[in-house]
């Protein structure tokens, strides 16, 4: 077997030394040096106290943004910092308008509920949501994808990769369809970014969004917003705040004067400790490189398909590691309990309804913890049939 030199960061992460953990699509392990950043925040806001904000604090949403840039493919001063995904999606589609005949907002019915409400929300304004349906519950056909983008399409919103099933989708198509009918393009990049090579600039993608609690292991309130440069000078968006303003201490009581940059796409006041948090995670990402880790993953995902193919448990997604992210499904009879009854044995994964049991090795994974999991996976199934009820499980 070949040395994996990936493991040298095994140390930089604490849960490690107590956990399998095969949960990195929901929570990425928090790196070691994070709780030194937030010592730093503490130990900057007492001895600072105001003159934080000029020491560094302002530029904290932008000086973050460009870490998460040099991971997405972005230009410097192009990300900027949310404190969540759906914040960062709805200021975009505040900047939209939906007018009759070019109204259209294309996604699919297996994006993340959280960006399907914001969608709904907006048929009140006269947007239409056209949703692309799954035959499986777990894939959408690319094709039909490009047939419903049509000249009426004002918006294409896609995630990169599926929640449920780690399905792959393929952005370059996608983006390119819209573009010709002259649609924008809206990707969510949450399951993908820090697991999956991606360039916004290279695929002409007009917005992406995503957060920092997954792949980037830089926990939570750290979401980002990309907006493609061109777009600075002519999107207004409503849903947004005094950060927005081109002179925001001049405190001017009449409409918004915009910023020129990417600032006019923040709303109020960021929060600045999970800045410091998430910090560490996507140095650590950058310093290995996505291409790195995702080879890694390809390997280890397609490890856990052979596993559970030997164990006669079915795989819920892709079996094909060009088509899939960094997440294996399976399908687990009462998938939630068992992985209740995992986790009472420090065996983190985690359980979605119509889909089933959700692992994902990231570069700190061994391929022993693999096979671990799938030997306790047996015993937790076994318990539940044959047994008692786990501690603090309950009945089956």
């Amino acid at each position: 077997m070949p040395i994996d030199d990936l493991l040298r960061w095994r140390e930089e992460f604490p849960i490690l030394e107590r956990s399998v953990y095969l949960v990195s699509h929901s929570l990425g392990a928090m790196p070691r040096r994070t709780r030194m950043r937030l010592a730093e925040y503490a130990e900057t806001w007492a001895t600072r106290g105001v003159r934080a904000w000029a020491d560094e604090w302002w530029e904290m949403p932008r000086a973050v943004g460009d870490l998460i840039g040099r991971i997405i493919g972005a230009g410097p001063g192009e990300v900027v910092m949310h404190q969540n995904q759906s914040l960062a999606q709805a200021t975009v589609l505040s900047a939209l308008d939906w007018p009759r005949g070019r109204n259209r907002i294309v996604t699919e019915q297996l994006n993340f509920p959280s960006n399907l409400y914001l969608f709904h929300a907006l048929e009140r304004e006269g947007a239409a949501v056209t949703t692309v349906g799954s035959d499986d519950g777990l894939t959408i056909p690319t094709a039909r994808i490009l047939a419903a983008i049509d000249e009426r399409t004002r918006l294409v919103s896609v995630s990169h990769v599926l929640y449920k099933s780690a399905f792959l989708q393929d952005l370059a198509a996608i983006c390119r369809r819209a573009h010709d009918v002259g649609a924008l393009v809206l990707v969510d990049l949450y399951q993908s970014a820090g697991t999956i090579p991606v360039d916004v600039r290279a695929l002409g993608i007009d917005f992406a969004t995503g957060g920092s609690v997954k792949w980037l292991c830089g926990g939570p309130g750290a979401g980002y917003l990309y907006v493609r440069r061109e777009h600075w000078q002519t999107l207004e968006p409503r849903l947004t705040g005094w950060m927005a303003h081109r002179a925001p201490f001049a405190f001017e009581d009449h409409p918004i004067a915009y910023a020129d940059d990417a600032y006019r796409f923040l709303n109020g006041t960021p929060g600045i400790p999970a800045l410091y948090a998430a910090r560490s995670g996507y140095e650590i990402v950058a310093e290995i490189g996505v291409a790195a880790i995702r080879d890694k993953s390809m390997r280890q995902t397609q490890r856990l398909v052979a596993l559970a193919d030997a164990a006669g448990v079915p795989v819920a997604g892709p079996r094909d590691a060009e088509e899939r992210g960094g997440t294996v499904t399976l399908a687990v009879a009462d998938g939630a309990a068992v992985t209740q009854a995992l986790a009472a044995r420090e065996v983190l994964v985690d359980h979605r309804p119509g889909a089933g049991v959700r692992i994902s090795p990231h570069f700190y994974t061994t391929d022993e913890e693999l096979d671990t999991f799938f030997e306790e996976l047996a015993r937790a199934v076994a318990a539940g049939r044959h047994g008692p009820p786990v501690a603090g499980v309950g009945t089956y």
